[in-house]
């Protein structure tokens, strides 16, 4: 990038970025590589007039993105997922194809998605269903843990599409598929733009019979059913899960609940200025990281139920008592709904 004209970094900003509208501003005041390099948050809204917080991230991360290449680094895994992957094929992946228009306006690629922490889904995107909060924050973390290398995730999921091993990477299309393969079709419909996929099985320990047999809108009175359900989700997702747990202790991590931790709050900023997106990105690395981490990252809350399992009514989303020696106390009880 430091040896770019005023032409390729032009050239960068509406065909890599995507955002030609702001061309003018950029051709009037950027004229080299360089320059494009230094730029500050402050540069982007006053000089080139991105009045959007999630644009103006956007650009710093790959800004940053771009720095680590100079230093020989070359770019992260994540500046190969363009914001049409990300609006398009991930979120359907996800199960959550509703919130594509909001992912596509705002230009979400790789970088911004691993930014993105429970407070920009609700503010930014808009979106405010709990548990569709915590699908692609866990959705993210497996990103995170595969070097957002989306090829190496597809060659998992090919060998997996007629077996029924790694649910980890499983989609939420292969879920449903899973489901009429139990013998449970009638119930498969309801997990259309629900959210729950494979990452959502594994990763989360808190995600149980229960949990799933709600979002299959399997009634409470159904006990053979959901007897049913217990066995073939402990034979799929006792062994996934064990297997974590084997990957977490193998590099000395703990357990997979240490991805899980509570959002901090944070002071307002004095200057009133930039206080969300500036602060949250000090905290980031804009390469995704190199295996397994030991802390949560982004600084995520991707609890999604209660200490027993059971998936709260709306309205009782509240932090159940603290419990010395349980690693998910502290956590926010929040409610799967589908849509």
């Amino acid at each position: 990038m430091s040896q770019w004209r005023a032409g390729t970094v032009q050239a960068w900003l509406e065909v890599v970025m995507a955002m030609p509208m702001y061309i003018r501003t950029c051709s009037e005041n950027v004229k080299s590589g360089k320059v494009l390099l230094g730029l500050t948050d402050e540069d982007l809204e006053l000089g080139l007039a991105v009045s959007s917080v999630m644009h103006r991230r956007k650009l710093r991360l790959a800004i940053e993105d771009y720095r680590d290449a100079e230093n020989g680094r070359g770019l992260s895994k994540a500046a190969d997922l363009d914001h049409h992957w990300v609006a398009k094929a991930w979120l359907s992946d996800m199960g959550l194809p509703q919130y594509s228009q909001a992912f596509h306006n705002h230009l979400v690629d790789g970088r911004l998605l691993s930014s993105l922490t429970r407070r920009d889904l609700e503010r930014h995107l808009n979106i405010t269903k709990k548990f569709h909060q915590v699908s692609l924050l866990l959705g993210i973390e497996l990103l995170q843990l595969l070097n957002f290398d989306k090829e190496a995730l597809q060659a998992r999921r090919i060998q997996c599409e007629h077996q029924n091993v790694d649910p980890l990477v499983w989609t939420s299309h292969r879920v449903i598929k899973w489901i009429k393969d139990i013998d449970l079709k009638e119930f498969a419909e309801g997990l259309l733009s629900s959210g729950v996929h494979g990452a959502v099985m594994v990763l989360d320990p808190t995600f149980n019979t229960d949990a799933m047999a709600t979002a299959l809108g399997i009634s409470s009175n159904k006990h053979m059913v959901r007897r049913h359900l217990v066995e073939e989700m402990q034979s799929l997702i006792g062994t996934a899960r064990a297997e974590i747990k084997q990957d977490y202790e193998h590099l000395g991590l703990g357990t997979p609940p240490a991805l899980l931790r509570q959002n901090s709050p944070r002071p307002p900023s004095s200057t009133g200025r930039h206080t969300d997106d500036e602060g949250s990105l000090r905290r980031r690395a804009v390469k995704p990281p190199t295996g397994f981490s030991p802390k949560a990252r982004n600084g995520r809350d991707l609890s999604c139920h209660s200490s027993d399992g059971s998936l709260p009514r709306e309205g009782r989303d509240q932090t159940p008592p603290r419990s010395e020696g349980s690693p998910l106390h502290g956590y926010t009880s929040i409610e799967v709904t589908n849509v």
